[in-house]
């Protein structure tokens, strides 16, 4: 008890949102709205509706900051298993994505609205709305840059916590948006209401490294290892040349005449651009 007052957890013997969120073991028996809850939608439609609501149901997640956290990332992990894209191939998200974006949700809501955090998982996509507005000056376009915390002590306090969720301010977002490229899937996109906050991870896969030089060169006539690296985002530079040789053997591409190995510009096949 000294210690939560110290932190400011509890005053006028009253414990503050942020001391429930973060110390009771079930704080939605005084903030009934501050759960997680669930969805999987079997469609791909703009909207889901009970009748595509796999099992007929949605799934609550309640407990402290912490709990919800683990709970709703695994149950959202496990039932995204055994989805199918329309190749008949799993449907794969990041795990830090799944993981800093609905760890984001939970910390930065806000909790004077009264509302859940959604979680709802359709065939092509996961959406997870917060509650509440973006804080201070953040706004969708420079959510990545921006530094402002609506719940400062809840999360401050949670990156105390044995295997803390959180990243420091910003640099969970950035995670998420990073590792979707990584696996060659298009960046989240943030997208604010009225009176709340959605990223929308899409299953939509980004064009391969092959396709984005090609488009390249129909636009700029030549291309290098480095060029090729910062458009395609491939990060060594021995990758890069694989994917120029596969070109080379397609006979889509070819080497500019003159340059050497170290410094190889390429162009279209056929082309005469130097």
């Amino acid at each position: 008890m000294p210690w939560l007052r110290k932190q400011l957890l509890i005053r006028e013997g009253k414990p503050t949102v942020a001391g429930l969120v973060l110390y009771a073991d079930e704080p939605q028996i005084v903030l009934p709205k501050a759960s997680v809850i669930v969805y999987r939608y079997a469609t791909d439609a703009a909207e889901g509706v009970r009748d595509v609501l796999v099992g007929g149901k949605t799934n609550i997640v309640e407990g402290s900051a912490y709990r919800q956290i683990i709970d709703a990332v695994a149950l959202t992990t496990r039932l995204i298993e055994g989805i199918k894209d329309r190749d008949l191939e799993p449907v794969r998200y990041p795990n830090e994505t799944l993981h800093e974006i609905i760890t984001n949700a939970v910390i930065h809501r806000d909790y004077a609205v009264k509302d859940n955090v959604h979680v709802r998982i359709f065939d092509d996509r996961v959406e997870v709305e917060s509650p509440g507005r973006l804080p201070g000056h953040v706004t969708p376009r420079n959510i990545l840059a921006a530094r402002f915390s609506r719940n400062e002590s809840i999360e401050r306090l949670l990156h105390k916590f044995p295997g803390a969720p959180n990243k420091n301010v910003g640099e969970g977002l950035n995670t998420a948006f990073a590792a979707m490229t990584k696996m060659r899937l298009k960046e989240p996109e943030v997208v604010e209401t009225e009176n709340s906050v959605i990223v929308l991870i899409r299953h939509d896969k980004l064009d391969s490294p092959g396709t984005i030089v090609l488009n390249y060169l129909k636009e700029n006539g030549t291309i290098n290892n480095r060029q090729g690296r910062e458009i395609a985002g491939i990060p060594r530079d021995v990758e890069m040349r694989r994917i120029f040789q596969r070109l080379i053997q397609k006979e889509l591409i070819e080497r500019v005449p003159g340059t050497v190995t170290a410094g190889a510009k390429y162009r279209l096949k056929g082309s005469n651009v130097v």
